[in-house]
């Protein structure tokens, strides 16, 4: 792979785990981010991407993306939560990605709910975060 397009298209298509694991080691967000939609990617892959950083509005993609993710199982949900947790407390607003955790069945509604107490969380993520605790069945 010589170019930024050529670790794209594969971080799309490749089924690999250890070529997805190669990809994630490369330096560009984008590929990160497609690394994150791509159904192949596994668990262990997903948790390293957790931790990856670039720019307040890549990360937040990124963390969004992650807590979509099917495949994304709780130890990996876990480290979504906690790095949203972290950016809500340095008053970053990852807002897509705690709505998107609060969807997910792996986590008690209170675990999601203690997101919204925290400094970055406005009175608008509030309201919808307990909305969309409330339809959780």
């Amino acid at each position: 792979m010589s170019t930024p397009a050529a670790y794209l298209a594969l971080a799309h298509t490749e089924r690999d785990d250890s070529a997805l694991r190669r990809l994630a080691q490369c330096p560009y967000p984008f590929v990160w981010q497609a690394l994150a939609t791509n159904l192949h990617t596994p668990p262990a892959v997903l948790l390293e991407l957790s931790a990856a950083r670039d720019s307040v509005w890549n990360d937040n993609r990124l963390l969004h993306l992650l807590a979509q993710h099917p495949g994304a199982n709780r130890t990996v949900l876990r480290a979504v939560l906690d790095a949203v947790a972290a950016k809500l407390e340095q008053g970053e607003r990852p807002y897509a990605a705690v709505l998107a955790l609060a969807d997910r069945p792996e986590f008690e509604p209170e675990e999601v709910r203690t997101l919204g107490t925290l400094r970055g969380a406005s009175a608008r993520l509030r309201r919808l975060l307990a909305r969309q605790l409330s339809t959780r069945g």
